[in-house]
C-alpha cells in the first residue's frame, strides 16, 4: 500500500433526534429549529427537557433478545455500524475480518443502568440484578458488540475523552489505517444522555439550559442570551478505509479525514480555558497534520454546545486562528442538542454532509451575538463549496479534539 495520511470515508451512519438516516438528519437540521422537547424520562427534575429520538423501536430494529442485553447508547451504536457498513456497500461474510477494526467513543456510561441495578442493591434484592448489567456498563463493550455483530476481529478498543469522545475515536481509527494496521475501521460513538442521575448532575453544575417552558429555543449557540446546553442523544459511525483498499473495490469516497489533533487545556475540572488555548493550538495541530494554513479551511462545525463559558472560549479561539474573520461557521446543538460523547462524532458525520452536499447548514435559535466576539455563525441553509472543514469537540477535563476533513 501506499503511504498516505489521510482515511477515506466510504459509509456513514447516523441516528439522531432529527430522525435515524443521514438524509432525515440533515433536512430537519436545515429546517433550522430547535429539537428539545419535555421529556417524560425527566419528569419532576428541575430541567426536565431533552432532544431525543422518537421513531425508534430497538426491539423490532435488532430482535427483542439482543435489544434487552444492551443498553439505549449501544443500541444507536450498534444501528449506525450498521447503516454505515451498508452505505458502503460493504459485506461483513466476506471481507477480511482480521484486518477490519472498530474504534468507538464513549463519553459517560449506562447511568440509567447503574442506576436501576444499584436500586435494587439497596433494597437487599441482589437476585434480581441483571446478570447483563456488567456487560451493559463496562465501556469497552460498546465497541465490542459492534464487532460481535459485524464479525470484525481486529483492533478493538473504546476511547474516553468526555464529550470530543466520537472526534477522538476517528482520529485514533485514521492512526490504524495510516499506520496499516488495518483496511477497514468503523470508528464514532453513541450515546443517550436522557437518565435521570446525568441530568440531576448537569443540573447541579449549572450546565444545562432552564429554559424548560420554551423548550425549542433552549439551546442557544453563540447567542447573547445562551444559558447552557440540552441533554440529547444519537450515535455516528463513519466507515474509514485506506484510500488504496477503497481504490480497489470501486468504492464512493465521500470525504476524506485528511488530519487530526487533541490537546488539553490542563486548566480545570469543567471550565474551559477563558481564550480557548488549548482550544487554538487543538486546531492549530491539526491544520498542520493535514498540512493545511487557515485560509484552506472554508467551514467550520463548531463544538458550540450554548455554554456561556465554553462558546466564548471557542468564539476567542476562532477569532485568533483566522485573524478576526473566521469563515462560515454551525453549530448543530442547537437544533440537536449535545449527544455529549456522541455528539463529535455526528458533528464529524454533518462535516462530510456539508462538503458532499456543498450547503452549510444553519444553527438554530441566534438572535444576537456577545459584543466583541462576533463570529459568521449561519443561520439559514447557505451554499458553499468548501474544499476543506474544521470540526470541534472539547469536553470537560479540558479535552479537545479537532478534525480536518476535505473533498475527495
Amino acid at each position: 500500500m501506499s503511504d498516505v495520511r489521510e482515511a477515506a470515508v466510504t459509509g456513514i451512519g447516523l441516528l439522531t433526534p432529527g430522525g435515524v438516516t443521514a438524509d432525515a438528519t440533515w433536512t430537519a437540521l436545515c429546517r433550522g429549529r430547535g429539537l428539545a422537547r419535555t421529556d417524560p424520562a425527566l419528569a419532576g427534575l428541575p430541567v426536565d427537557i431533552s432532544c431525543r429520538i422518537e421513531d425508534l423501536d430497538a426491539e423490532a430494529a435488532l430482535g427483542r433478545r439482543l435489544a434487552r442485553r444492551l443498553d439505549r447508547s449501544t443500541h444507536l451504536a450498534l444501528l449506525a455500524a450498521r447503516q454505515a457498513v451498508a452505505d458502503a456497500k460493504l459485506d461483513p461474510a466476506v471481507w477480511r475480518a482480521p484486518r477490519v477494526g472498530v474504534v468507538l467513543g464513549c463519553g459517560g456510561n449506562s447511568l440509567a443502568t447503574y442506576q436501576r441495578e444499584f436500586d435494587l442493591l439497596g433494597r437487599g434484592q441482589h437476585h434480581l440484578v441483571s446478570p447483563t448489567a456488567l456487560t451493559r456498563s463496562v465501556p469497552s463493550m460498546i465497541a465490542a458488540e459492534v464487532a460481535l455483530d459485524l464479525t470484525a476481529q481486529g483492533p478493538n478498543f473504546t476511547v474516553a475523552s468526555a464529550c470530543s469522545s466520537g472526534a477522538t475515536a476517528l482520529a485514533v481509527a485514521r492512526q490504524l489505517i495510516v499506520a496499516g494496521a488495518c483496511d477497514i475501521v468503523l470508528a464514532g460513538a453513541g450515546e443517550s444522555g436522557r437518565d435521570r442521575m446525568g441530568a440531576t448532575c448537569f443540573t447541579q453544575l449549572k450546565a444545562l439550559s432552564g429554559r424548560t417552558a420554551d423548550p425549542e429555543r433552549a439551546s442557544r449557540p453563540f447567542d447573547a442570551a445562551r444559558d447552557g446546553f440540552v441533554l440529547s442523544e444519537g450515535a455516528a459511525v463513519l466507515v474509514l478505509e485506506h484510500p488504496d483498499h477503497a481504490r480497489r473495490r470501486g468504492a464512493h469516497v465521500r470525504a476524506l479525514l485528511r488530519g487530526a489533533a487533541s490537546t488539553c487545556d490542563a486548566h480545570h475540572p469543567v471550565a474551559p480555558h477563558p481564550e480557548g488555548a488549548g482550544a487554538e493550538q487543538a486546531m492549530r495541530d491539526a491544520l498542520a497534520d493535514a498540512g493545511c494554513a487557515p485560509r484552506d479551511i472554508g467551514h467550520v462545525n463548531a463544538h458550540g454546545t450554548s455554554t456561556p463559558a465554553g462558546d466564548t472560549a471557542e468564539a476567542r479561539a476562532l477569532l485568533r486562528l483566522f485573524d478576526g474573520s473566521p469563515p462560515p461557521v454551525t453549530a448543530p446543538k442547537g437544533s440537536l442538542g449535545h449527544a455529549l460523547g456522541a455528539s463529535a462524532a455526528v458533528e464529524a458525520a454533518l462535516t462530510v454532509l456539508t462538503l458532499e452536499r456543498r450547503t452549510v447548514p444553519p444553527t438554530a435559535n441566534l438572535v444576537a451575538q456577545t459584543p466583541g466576539q462576533e463570529l459568521d455563525v449561519v443561520t439559514s441553509p447557505r451554499p458553499a463549496a468548501p474544499a476543506a472543514a474544521l470540526t470541534n469537540s472539547f469536553g470537560f477535563g479540558g479535552q479537545n479534539t479537532v478534525l480536518v476533513l476535505t473533498t475527495p
